[in-house]
């Protein structure tokens, strides 16, 4: 009986990790076309927005991976597929925070490099969801 409700309450714990990431990728997706409208019109508020929506999902992204090296601790490391999930998120948070501090250039500075680092940043947020959902779904968290 001690297993099964262990089993139940670390599960529920990756699913509480699955939400944090999950609300980091819209963020950083949103920051990206923000990045793609200011590439076409050169409207400096596009810019701002997108500036703003990357820092929200940093916010996000600290969080989860804070939890998610709680998780690994926890684990004591035996668990490779939490390894894995754990440096696909540092990776994302380590391109967004320098995609956060490109986007504190003047305007005429960010582009290119930051649409890039928004790309970049958001194809790893969407890797680290798949990641979670399919360890969550496979039952690898232990």
């Amino acid at each position: 009986m001690r297993a099964i409700l262990s089993q139940r309450a670390t599960t529920g714990l990756h699913l509480l990790y699955v939400v944090l990431v999950s609300c980091a990728a819209p963020l950083f997706l949103g920051g990206l076309l923000s990045d793609i409208a200011y590439a076409r019109t050169y409207e400096i508020q596009w810019l701002n927005f997108a500036d703003w929506l990357i820092a929200g999902a940093m916010v996000f992204t600290g969080v989860a991976l804070a939890w998610s090296l709680v998780e690994v601790v926890l684990d004591r490391g035996r668990s490779r597929a939490g390894l894995i999930g754990l440096g696909i998120l540092v990776a994302t948070f380590l391109v967004g925070l320098l995609n956060s501090l490109t986007h504190a250039r003047d305007a005429w500075g960010t582009m290119p490099a930051g649409l890039i680092l928004s790309l970049v940043t958001t194809a790893l947020a969407i890797a680290a969801i798949w990641f979670a959902v399919a360890q969550a779904r496979t039952g690898a968290v232990q």
